[in-house]
């Protein structure tokens, strides 16, 4: 059965996030990971899982100018000078919260701007895995209806950029419920694309809730996580229906251990 860490960007969504932290050991996980964080100290995110004895996985690169549209920049021609500053914001408090890796957010581009866009991601990659050595850099694929015009949202243009950049801590992150609304062929593409993998999240297809409803078997899925033997965790990135403690119950529907 894989390990499972709890994405504390929507969990619990009621309480401050040192509190979720609280929340996510007393639900019995071993692993957290989150969103944007920077507004609260790295210190005290890592005192707290310290604390329960969680450890801290992964963080979001800094969305940009969200009241202008941005949603990432690691792709935005003109603004990687902006990229920079921001990676280097969120690589400083990933370091003193003990963070092991970094979803770079490639952003939303025009199609116009695509091949240019793609020259961009690449350089700002190649720098940041550079500065960033022991940090693993994940790319995600968001889909296009729940972000029109994020630059990628296919497995195979990650695998393309990865190629590309040439660093060898530049990796995939396998959202299981992306990939679903995306493309779908979701075993298949955890075959195809498991060396390039360095991080997998869940969520029921196409509603995002917990995992146990939708087009997605969960337990077909951990059971082939398992025989392609994936090591890494996996992140439950879902949206609760509605309290998240009472949601955990598709744990002992799916007969998962935390």
């Amino acid at each position: 059965m894989p390990k499972f860490s709890a994405n504390l960007g929507f969990l619990w969504p009621d309480r401050p996030l040192l509190d979720r932290i609280d929340a996510a050991a007393k639900a019995g996980f071993r692993a957290v990971e989150l969103h944007w964080p920077y507004d609260v100290p790295a210190g005290s995110v890592k005192q707290r899982c310290a604390e329960h004895g969680l450890q801290l996985l992964g963080i979001n690169t800094p969305l940009g100018r969200s009241e202008d549209g941005d949603f990432g920049l690691g792709a935005l021609p003109g603004r990687e000078a902006d990229f920079e500053a921001g990676f280097r914001q969120c690589l400083a408090w990933g370091e003193t919260a003990g963070a092991s890796a970094i979803h770079v957010m490639a952003g939303v581009v025009a199609a116009g701007q695509k091949a240019q866009g793609r020259g961009t991601l690449v350089e700002n990659l190649r720098k940041a895995a550079a500065l960033a050595p022991a940090m693993t850099l994940l790319l995600e694929g968001i889909n296009q209806r729940d972000k029109p015009g994020y630059f990628y949202s296919t497995i195979g243009e990650k695998a393309d950029i990865i190629a590309e950049v040439g660093a060898p801590n530049v990796r995939i992150m396998f959202d299981i419920y992306h990939v679903g609304v995306s493309e779908g062929d979701i075993f298949r593409k955890l075959e195809t694309y498991l060396p390039l993998i360095g991080h997998v999240q869940i969520a029921a297809v196409p509603s995002r809730a917990e995992p146990d409803e939708g087009e997605v078997h969960y337990a077909h899925a951990f059971a082939e996580l398992d025989r392609l033997g994936y090591d890494g965790w996996v992140g439950c990135e879902y949206k609760p229906r509605g309290g998240t403690d009472d949601g955990l119950a598709w744990t002992k529907t799916l007969n998962v251990t935390l």
